[in-house]
């Protein structure tokens, strides 16, 4: 195998690892804050809420990821009458893919929370929304910190789907590459080796992370 190509092209597999976890940090962040409002709508007692969270999530989990990066990428423009770039476009299809599945995380992370916290918060006098707030999220969290962090290695796996619609990222790099030197596998080995050292680092922050709440309780 030669990889003398890396020479000339390093620095475009260093612009797709880039934009590769700009598109996974913005995704996760984004959809943990609507996958809150999913999963505190899931366990709402109005039914409109409700029925409206669980249609959404089961719609999205029940979709390819690559159908609904179609839909956002066509559908938005014909929605708002305005072009987006391709970044953003990618963005909103994977934050509303992971938000779906970061919705049933965080709702299950709730639910493992024992009924009597939320009864002693009641009883102090906080309101609902005031305990959810500062007593029974931050607990959920923690204990579903493993699962959000499994999610981020997903969404940062899935998001080579983006180079479909043109998107600059670590597949799209190697399939230029390989179009431009005419080798058909030594990019593709470059462009695993890259996804396998961010997915490898983020596991071991997060279990870094593990260990220090673990040491704090």
């Amino acid at each position: 195998m030669d990889f003398s190509f890396l020479t000339r092209y390093y620095t475009m597999y260093l612009t797709g690892a880039r934009n590769t976890i700009l598109l996974a940090l913005f995704s996760v962040l984004l959809g943990v804050i609507f996958g809150i409002a999913l999963a505190l709508m899931r366990l709402s007692k109005n039914p409109i809420l409700k029925g409206f969270a669980a249609s959404y999530i089961e719609f999205v989990r029940g979709t390819p990821l690559l159908v609904q990066l179609y839909i956002i990428y066509y559908g938005l423009p014909q929605v708002t009458g305005m072009r987006f770039p391709d970044l953003f476009a990618g963005i909103i299809a994977l934050t509303f893919n992971s938000a779906a599945y970061i919705a049933e995380i965080i709702r299950a992370g709730i639910l493992s929370i024992d009924k009597g916290q939320m009864e002693a918060a009641r009883s102090l006098g906080m309101p609902y929304n005031m305990a959810m707030k500062h007593i029974i999220i931050p607990q959920a969290f923690k204990n579903i910190l493993p699962a959000l962090g499994n999610e981020f290695i997903v969404v940062i796996k899935e998001s080579a789907i983006v180079s479909i619609i043109g998107i600059y990222d670590i597949m799209r790099t190697a399939n230029i590459v390989r179009g431009n030197t005419y080798r058909p596998f030594e990019p593709l080995i470059v462009a695993a080796i890259m996804y396998f050292i961010i997915t490898f680092t983020l596991s071991n922050l997060m279990r870094m992370a593990e260990r220090r709440l673990r040491t704090g309780d």
